[in-house]
């Protein structure tokens, strides 16, 4: 079987970078004869005349897009193939009357949070693409009946916060984000938590939280997928650059240098990088944090980590059952971003399926020893249903699933985005002419779930929901769940618990060596003996 690779080294859709000719040197991606009079800017030619600049996401669709790895990894979710039953069933009574796929359960729970489906909204934080799209993540998600995090460095970045002494007070961007999503929750499927990293933490926002905003979640970031460094945003403003230079962060670059001013004031340089501090964990510290937001009323505590190697997943999970976290969330190599190191995305890091073995090694460890073990979501690649169903069942040695869920960010943002540009696009009059011919020409005809929310919300809130992107979310999140019935009906397993290993097979060597899941041909192969007598 050919390994799997990136489609060239030395260009790329992320980077804004192409080779002249598709005839490459493989091994550098350089166009076999590279020429001197070449107006086309592979990488290295674009590194050349932007230098750091190429290392990332283009920089002038910062704020408007996500980005994720586009190096095929050579093991994914295609590469497990679910096995349908006919003659055992799951969950329901095995009568016609109740075999139907609409009666599959897809609710599920993570780290004691009901949801109404396996999916929770990986922490979005002070990255420009979420602060956008906050109203369509938000309403949406709540909506959907899921959980939400705002992500790391929103009280660093709101320009509006009070900070005493170090401390965070208040934050209007961090109160609005809380309060939006609980405009629309209904108290009883997911709930909306905050996610602290290093500076974060520094500044209290986490207490502040607690305390001020009565937020029950805390998520403590460890990493994540895109990178194994901390987060970045691109900043275009040097006064702005300079105000958060001097709350602590770091700021590529100085933007308080005067051949810099002087380079930004010349239109040379265009923008500036905010970075956070790379951590290491102080399991001392941590458990102390931990303890002091318990005895603060906090209700659950969640740990979010990226796609580090196996002895430090080993390392999560003991601090993780230490602490009795209430689930942890593991984010495999690929995963989204707003500004992550493309270098980083593509050549650092476990990829997910990887991952999850690791993982499910390690709590196999802890159930043998018995200790406490967090819910497990895992994340990083995740945009449809089959893949959330096998890596659910992957999880199920026996006593129920590992894994509840896993967490998605590009996705929704996509479903976001695209259900805000159609709406704008309608409202100019310039939707495609074969899209308005199909579907018409008014949001609440052509988004198919419109009628269900009207139903729920009456006129004025499904205008909020419609024009904020929150009806892509949700009419996306109906499409995942029914996608999931269907396939969960195959197995014939009617509620997530039922699903386990024995309802996949690898199609490849890899694969199998990998998850410990046995070939397409080795599947009931004792069972089918038995049954021909």
């Amino acid at each position: 079987m050919p390994e799997k690779k990136l489609p060239t080294e030395n260009s790329s859709i992320l980077t804004g970078t192409r080779t002249r000719t598709t005839d490459i040197t493989p091994i550098s991606g350089l166009c076999a004869l590279c020429i001197g009079n070449c107006p086309v800017l592979c990488e290295v030619g674009k590194a050349a005349i932007r230098g750091r600049e190429t290392l990332y996401p283009e920089p002038e669709e910062f704020g408007n897009s996500t980005a994720a790895a586009n190096k095929d990894y050579g093991l994914d979710w295609s590469d497990l193939q679910l096995v349908p039953r006919l003659t055992e069933v799951f969950g329901v009574e095995p009568i016609p009357e109740n075999m139907i796929f609409s009666k599959v359960d897809v609710s599920s729970y993570f780290g004691g949070i009901n949801l109404k489906l396996p999916v929770t909204i990986a922490a979005l934080g002070s990255t420009d693409v979420a602060k956008r799209n906050w109203d369509g993540i938000a309403i949406g998600a709540a909506v959907s009946g899921t959980l939400l995090v705002i992500g790391e460095n929103v009280c660093g970045m709101d320009r509006e916060a009070v900070i005493v002494n170090g401390q965070v007070q208040s934050s209007k961007d961090m109160e609005y984000r809380v309060r939006v999503y609980r405009e629309y929750w209904n108290g009883r499927y997911g709930d909306i938590g905050v996610q602290t990293n290093i500076e974060d933490e520094m500044l209290g926002v986490d207490i502040y939280a607690v305390s001020k905003l009565e937020v029950n979640t805390i998520e403590k970031k460890f990493g994540q997928g895109a990178k194994s460094i901390g987060g970045e945003v691109r900043v275009y403003d040097i006064n702005r650059a300079i105000e958060l230079k001097r709350r602590g962060y770091i700021v590529i670059p100085d933007p308080e240098d005067k051949n810099v001013q002087e380079a930004y004031r010349l239109g040379i340089i265009r923008s500036f990088e905010r970075h956070s501090r790379v951590g290491k964990p102080d399991v001392e510290r941590f458990m102390e944090r931990i303890d002091k937001l318990r005895s603060m009323g906090t209700k659950r505590i969640l740990i979010k980590t990226g796609c580090y190697r196996p002895a430090d997943v080993a390392f999560v999970l003991k601090l993780a059952s230490e602490v009795k976290a209430d689930g942890v969330t593991f984010d495999g190599a690929g995963g989204g971003t707003g500004m992550s190191p493309v270098v980083m995305m593509n050549e650092s890091g476990v990829p997910t399926i990887y991952l999850e073995a690791w993982v499910l090694k390690g709590i196999l460890k802890l159930r043998e020893k018995g200790r406490h073990i967090p819910d497990i979501a895992m994340a990083g690649g995740f945009s449809n249903e089959h893949q959330i169903v096998k890596a659910i069942a992957m999880s199920n040695f026996g006593d129920g699933p590992y894994v509840k869920a896993v967490a998605m960010a590009r996705a929704p943002l996509l479903a976001v985005m695209k259900a805000k540009y159609f709406v704008e696009l309608s409202k100019k009059n310039a939707l495609p002419p074969d899209f308005a011919k199909r579907y018409g020409s008014d949001p609440e005809s052509f988004f198919i779930a419109t009628y269900e929310l009207f139903d729920r919300y009456g006129k004025e809130k499904l205008d909020q929901i419609i024009n904020s992107g929150a009806v892509g979310l949700y009419t996306y999140f109906t499409k995942i769940a029914e996608g999931m019935r269907i396939l969960m009906a195959g197995q014939r397993k009617y509620a997530i618990k039922y699903l386990d290993r024995s309802d996949l097979a690898a199609l490849t060597e890899r694969a199998a060596r990998v998850t410990g899941l046995p070939l397409m041909d080795e599947v009931d192969k004792n069972v089918f003996d038995v049954i021909l007598g």
